[in-house]
């Protein structure tokens, strides 16, 4: 399940790259390196944050719902799985990526 973002959760993510760009480039770095520094400097953010949201959802289930969570644990495991094998390559021969 997804949900699409909203005009103003693009609006704050547009200003936030806007502003973390202006600060890359206030230390010197090149525009076009500064776009980039900051595009990865937030992903790694949200990587992070999705990281603890996952962690924090794991160990409710484990203490919360004991029976629920070996699936879950699993299920996690699985996806990790295929993302990994969709990082390698091993979709892109049948056509299927993301």
């Amino acid at each position: 399940m997804t949900f699409p973002p909203t005009s103003e959760q693009d609006d704050v993510r547009q200003e936030a790259l806007s502003a973390l760009t202006a600060t890359f480039v206030e230390q010197g770095h090149a525009v076009e390196y500064a776009q980039q520094m900051a595009t990865a400097s937030i992903f790694q953010a949200d990587l992070e944050l999705r990281n603890a949201q996952m962690s924090r959802l794991l160990a409710w289930l484990k203490d919360s719902h004991p029976d629920f969570y070996p699936e879950a644990l699993a299920l996690a495991e699985s996806v990790r799985q295929e993302f990994e094998r969709r990082v390698t390559g091993s979709y892109s021969r049948a056509g299927r990526f993301f």
